[in-house]
């Protein structure tokens, strides 16, 4: 989660002007400092964010809750509140706040990617990308902000736009593992896996091995031929999380190195995890309908499980054309 640094609204000025009791000489002017009294909600904003920083969220929320009371105009408060809503998963009174302050100061890069980030947790993704761009506006190159907005560009389906805000966050960042994912997933989703597996590398390099690491990094061998490392990846993922997508994916690995039965094994596997795992049934009854073929259709066993199979997935998804064919073709 983003670290919100705070600015400290500029506190009001009292100047106290004395009078003089009797008239000074011309050549002798008596000075007087000006005091510099800070207002409650400013005081009410200091305290929130010591708070804060000490993490007592409770008691700081508070305090920037008592600034907005007080003068309902300072942003700095409603950025204070929002952080901390959204610290504690209160993600729509997050927005709210973050909304506000957006409101009363447009060109607070801290209120615009509050919001953005608010919206985006709430899955409100086209919302949360006007407010990135509007965050960008004021910060161009702020690292978070060029990460954030190309994931919700992926979220909506539109990896070409995701694509110069996470080389950017990459050039911003070139250590930053979670950037390189992100730049690997655009990738992957305009079928540039070459350049996918290379930020996937990269980021394997620099982070922990996370289980959607993993994973994207063996679809993306697998798009380039590269099976024999697609399948070296996918025992390395399941030694320490199996899944059925991992068991489904390695299937498909041996299946195109051409261990038909290990292939067999290990949709089966998948299916134990998720009877539901629809791509795992695909798997399984294209394994099936070759040994029928291979058995010159004698082995109608295999051929009667494939056809269920097939059933099964349609059941799951409907609109799949290829399964379709099939079940038309043998069913």
């Amino acid at each position: 989660m983003r670290t919100l640094i705070w600015a400290l609204a500029a506190p009001a000025a009292c100047l106290m002007l004395l009078g003089c009791l009797s008239q000074p000489e011309p050549e002798v002017q008596t000075q007087f400092e000006a005091q510099v009294i800070p207002l409650p909600a400013d005081r009410a904003v200091e305290r929130g964010q010591l708070l804060a920083e000490q993490g007592l969220l409770e008691s700081a929320l508070a305090e920037f809750e008592r600034a907005i009371d007080i003068n309902p105009t300072m942003a700095v408060a409603y950025i204070g509140a929002g952080a901390v809503y959204r610290d504690r998963g209160d993600y729509q009174e997050s927005e709210e706040r973050f909304s506000r302050a957006a409101q009363l100061e447009p060109r607070n890069f801290d209120a615009q990617y509050g919001h953005g980030l608010a919206l985006q947790l709430l899955d409100k993704i086209v919302e949360a990308i006007r407010a990135y761009l509007r965050a960008l506006t004021i910060r161009p190159n702020d690292f978070d902000a060029n990460l954030n907005l190309a994931t919700a560009f992926l979220q909506v389906g539109e990896p070409r736009q995701a694509l110069p805000y996470s080389r950017r966050a990459v050039r911003l960042d070139t250590q930053s593992g979670p950037a390189r994912v992100n730049l690997g997933a655009v990738y992957a989703a305009l079928n540039r896996h070459g350049e996918a597996v290379v930020e996937y590398q990269q980021a394997a390099e620099l982070m922990d091995l996370s289980a959607q690491l993993l994973l994207n990094l063996a679809e993306s061998l697998g798009k380039v031929g590269r099976y024999e490392q697609m399948h070296s990846t996918l025992d390395q993922l399941l030694r320490t999380d199996p899944s059925a997508v991992a068991y489904e994916r390695l299937g498909s690995a041996l299946f195109r190195l051409k261990r038909y039965d290990d292939s067999q094994d290990a949709f089966r596997r998948s299916l134990e995890f998720d009877q539901r795992h629809y791509p795992a049934l695909n798997g399984l009854a294209v394994c099936l309908l070759n040994e029928y073929l291979w058995s010159n259709k004698r082995d109608v066993a295999a051929l009667d499980e494939a056809i269920d199979a097939l059933r099964r997935s349609l059941q799951i998804k409907r609109r799949q054309p290829r399964i379709i064919e099939l079940l038309t073709r043998y069913g």
